[in-house]
């Protein structure tokens, strides 16, 4: 099922606040300064058109939201999204999430990380690429404070095994916590957008969280 086209975003749209570039983000690290308040921060690996990061953001206005995405059309969208909903607890960055983790989040700075319906590189030369591989993994266990959490859903049941068999063996992760199935309602009740398409579709989830303790 191919995707929609984005719609074309309005040119004179300032995205000043709700859009950053990985390049951009604050060294040292500060989130005042990104947000200009200090609050539990929670990160999305791969934000795509920004649904879970804007609901999220609504819900839990407490928390500050960073949603990181290397397809430079999905973080500007997700950007006007945010912009739309005037959200100041919540900020679409372009760039390369790896590096995100891996060079600039200090250690135990997060209270969870988001990882929903990651690209699975279908092809077993490409399964290296795969962004819940062990360094990512070593960089999540690092960044998370004690109690924090790793959401990860996928579509792709070898990812998910193969990804909890990993976790189990390389990290000192306690799960995985079983997350049960909701029943939507209606659209904004869908975590993301493939979620949505990928339930409408009558195709099986699996979810699960795990916890630094």
């Amino acid at each position: 099922m191919g995707r929609r086209a984005l719609p074309k975003l309005e040119p004179d749209l300032d995205l000043s606040f709700h859009l950053r570039t990985v390049d951009k983000l604050p060294m040292p690290w500060d989130t005042s300064e990104l947000f200009g308040q200090d609050a539990p921060l929670e990160v999305e690996m791969g934000s795509g058109k920004g649904l879970f990061l804007q609901n999220a953001a609504i819900n839990n206005p407490g928390h500050n939201f960073l949603g990181v995405e290397v397809a430079r059309k999905y973080a500007h969208f997700t950007a006007a999204r945010l912009l739309k909903q005037n959200l100041s607890n919540a900020i679409s960055v372009y760039g390369d999430g790896l590096r995100l983790f891996r060079e600039i989040l200090p250690d135990e700075s997060l209270v969870a990380v988001h990882v929903y319906f990651p690209d699975p590189w279908w092809k077993r030369r490409h399964r290296c690429r795969r962004v819940l591989n062990e360094p990512f993994l070593a960089d999540v266990v690092r960044t998370l404070k004690p109690q924090g959490r790793l959401h990860f859903w996928t579509d792709v049941k070898e990812y998910f095994d193969v990804t909890l068999k990993l976790i189990s063996e390389q990290t000192s992760l306690a799960g995985p916590i079983e997350v049960p199935r909701r029943t939507a309602e209606h659209d904004l009740d869908y975590h993301t957008h493939f979620e949505r398409r990928t339930r409408m579709n009558e195709d099986p989830v699996y979810r699960a969280e795990f916890v630094k303790e």
